[in-house]
């Protein structure tokens, strides 16, 4: 049989386009399936560039407090005192500096100093409070902004507390408490079961078991509530070892910046100064470490040697008085020159061997050459006390006497100017860092939230979205939406027939519910014969009755694979033009469990096909003839409880003898193929079967699976009329672009 001309359906050349020609058709239709869905995009990203700005808008903006530290290479000396302070001289690398400065030791301090270990808010309102929290300014302390929408257990602005102490046993840190204002400056505490725990006024300590709560100030109206939390110490320290950092500007500069990020501007610049103030205090507490020690040992020698000067001065003179007046011999008073010399350059060693000792070990060569100087100097002592041994025994006890009081003096002299050397040194230590800068804020531009950044990325996140969405449902969707898709699998396309809009205005059912069996309370080819849609239905009869000449008879079974694919508008529709173009055309509605078409030619499902299959009613009797000239229906009837039983009846095949040879064409609209098994009963006793799918609705395998049922019975299916074409950009390219024909109307 030849293939019919088809006016709808030119079919392309079975030449194969070239691959670069297929791939541009594939982006066109990637293209094309974005724009079909601009509408959703759009909206999507509006969605998004909403949120986006509103986020922007209600967010809690960050502050950011920046300081500067200078870490010097060396501590500066003391004019005058080189040789004493250049023993506690240091060096320290900024990198070093920095791992200090964010210690526990010192941080730990800071949170202690501050109270930070104790988080007080006020409860904002939920979405807008914050906003209106921060937009209010006092004109003067203890202006509070007027409580909005009668909430007043909320803070709107101008709310304060300030927590001396607070302190709760082990299992509650961390848990969240509540404390609410009440009247006459007093406050009361509560756990996160609503339970009371303290309650008194401000300024007092309230204890109750292992609770205590002092509030050093407040300043709310009677009913606002504070969230309070006691946190654990080594976390708080941790969090701020965390939020707080500090990098060297540029390289060995010595520069450390600093910065600190938080909600409250006043917390955060607060929260630095501290820190940097703690840490330059440990340094220069850490520089000056070493004379504070000598301070220390001095401090403890200093008294001893003052007692034993004193106990030698008194022995002295109670020798001088036993002995009345005895005078020292100027051979003794050369021995005792010497002896005082060596004695007060033997503790000036020994006074350095303990700074030594402090800094080397006692095998360094340092130590070991003050060790050598100590024991010449106790060589030369040794000498000379035997020396001594040859003066007179009145002499040589002078001699000791006084030998003692010098010594004692001298040394005594010596410590004394040490520990105020020392003790100039430590004073004027000043360590080897400094403050640069003390902590800042830039109130008026809060480092986040970035808004503009916020919303960009909001609304190039909704687009991307958005895309990714059309691309996702466009790649799980399976429906078919070119001509060539159901030609693939061997099936030709008879007709495409573009969706009608009037259509909907018949059945009440607007586009964006595509797919539904819609009951038209008028026929489209009567009511507006100029539709796209007839014009279509024209196309199909002329290929139709090309189609038809080899036909074993004029019988036609339209079916679809599912509901709501369209076919009894294309039967119902098909039938008029027919008629319309001089034919004599029976229309019957074979689908027995749901048929409508009476809906349609405004007639009563009542005495109908079934009627006379169960040989109640005659042809004649069921026989209806229809406003459309020269087109009869047959109704469906009542709903019988065995409709497949009844096809089979030879009561039908004796309808199908009768009828086909009254008319010049007989349509029969059938329930879908996958639903029952009607379609297959009713096709075998036509000479045409055509199947009806619907755009984006039938998929390819539905389609291959309606055409192996039908073959399963032996029928071949004529062709297909693809339904409800609507004119999309992802389908206006390529070959099947045309099939959505276009509008040609008389000149008026």
């Amino acid at each position: 049989m030849n293939v019919p001309p088809q006016v709808m359906m030119n079919k392309p050349s079975s030449q194969k386009a070239p691959q670069s020609d297929v791939q541009e058709i594939d982006l066109m239709a990637l293209i094309g399936a974005l724009l079909d869905r601009k509408l959703f995009i759009f909206l999507v990203t509006a969605v998004f560039t909403l949120c986006g700005i509103a986020f922007a808008l209600f967010s809690t903006p960050i502050y950011q407090a920046t300081a500067m530290i200078q870490v010097e290479e060396k501590s500066g000396s003391v004019p005058g005192f080189d040789d004493v302070s250049g023993m506690f001289e240091s060096t320290s690398a900024a990198v070093t500096e920095i791992e200090l400065l964010k210690s526990r030791s010192v941080l730990g301090e800071a949170v202690d100093a501050l109270k930070l270990d104790i988080v007080v808010e006020p409860n904002i309102f939920p979405m807008i409070g914050g906003r209106a929290f921060r937009g209010y300014y006092a004109k003067q302390l203890g202006d509070l902004a007027p409580a909005k929408f009668g909430a007043s257990s909320y803070a709107w602005g101008g709310e304060q507390v300030d927590i001396f102490k607070f302190e709760v046993p082990n299992y509650a840190i961390d848990s969240e408490f509540t404390l609410v204002a009440l009247e006459n400056a007093e406050v009361a505490l509560f756990d996160s079961q609503g339970e009371q725990v303290v309650s008194g006024p401000v300024g007092q300590q309230l204890e109750r078991g292992p609770f205590m709560l002092t509030v050093k100030t407040l300043i709310a109206r009677p009913g606002t509530e504070f969230t309070l939390v006691k946190r654990d110490r080594l976390n708080t320290i941790l969090d701020l070892q965390a939020d707080i950092s500090a990098s060297e500007k540029g390289k060995d500069s010595g520069i450390i910046n600093l910065a600190y990020q938080h909600s409250d501007a006043a917390y955060a610049q607060r929260v630095l100064d501290k820190v940097g103030n703690i840490y330059v205090r440990r340094n220069v507490e850490r520089n000056s470490a070493e004379a504070q020690k000598s301070l220390d040992f001095l401090s403890v020698q200093l008294p001893e040697v003052k007692q034993q000067l004193e106990a030698a001065e008194q022995r002295f003179n109670n020798y001088k008085v036993k002995q009345k007046s005895v005078d020292i011999s100027l051979e003794t008073q050369g021995v005792l020159t010497q002896v005082v010399e060596l004695d007060t350059k033997l503790q000036e060693l020994e006074l350095k061997r303990l700074e030594l000792g402090r800094k080397f070990k006692e095998n360094h060569p340092t130590y070991q050459g003050m060790l050598e100087q100590i024991a010449v100097v106790k060589d030369q002592k040794r000498k000379l006390t035997s020396d001594v041994s040859n003066l007179p025994q009145t002499q040589q006890e002078l001699l000791r006497l006084t030998r003692d009081v010098e010594v004692n003096n001298e040394i005594y002299t010596l410590l004394l100017g040490k520990t105020q050397e020392l003790d100039i040194v430590r004073a004027g230590t000043v360590g080897n860092v400094r403050v640069i800068d003390s902590a800042e804020v830039n109130r008026s531009k809060p480092v986040k939230p970035k808004k503009a950044l916020i919303v960009v990325m909001a609304t190039m996140l909704g687009g991307m979205l958005a895309v990714a969405i059309v691309l996702i449902q466009r790649a799980l969707h399976r429906g078919i939406e070119d001509p060539g898709d159901i030609e693939a699998l061997g099936i030709p396309v008879y007709a495409s027939v573009p969706y009608s809009e009037y259509q909907d205005k018949l059945t009440g059912f607007g586009k964006a519910r595509k797919g539904k069996t819609g009951k038209a309370k008028s026929i489209l080819a009567v009511d507006n014969p100029a539709d796209l849609s007839i014009e279509a239905m024209r196309s199909l009869r002329t290929s139709l009755h090309f189609a038809m000449l080899e036909a074993k008879n004029n019988i036609i079974a339209i079916s679809g694979p599912s509901p709501g694919v369209g076919k009894s508008f294309i039967s119902v529709n098909l039938a008029t033009v027919l008629a319309q173009s001089g034919k004599k055309v029976l229309i019957i509605d074979a689908d027995l469990r749901k048929g409508y078409l009476q809906t349609q030619f405004g007639m009563q499902w009542e005495e109908g096909l079934s009627d006379y299959l169960s040989n109640r009613l005659t042809l004649e009797q069921i026989t209806k003839s229809s406003s459309v000239e020269g087109l009869d229906v047959i109704t469906r009837g009542q709903i019988p409880p065995n409709p497949s039983e009844l096809l089979m009846h030879e009561n039908f095949t004796r309808l199908i003898s009768e009828v086909k040879g009254k008319y010049d064409l007989v349509i029969i609209d059938t329930p879908p193929i996958l639903a029952v098994t009607d379609p297959a009963i009713v096709s075998a006793h036509a000479g045409s079967t055509l199947l009806v799918t619907r755009y984006g609705q039938t998929h390819a395998k539905e389609l291959e699976v309606t055409r192996s049922r039908f073959e399963q019975n032996g029928i071949d299916i004529k062709g297909v009329v693809f339904n409800g074409v609507l004119r999309k950009a992802s389908n206006a390219y390529g070959y099947y672009g045309y099939y959505y024909n276009y509008e040609y109307k008389s000149d008026k």
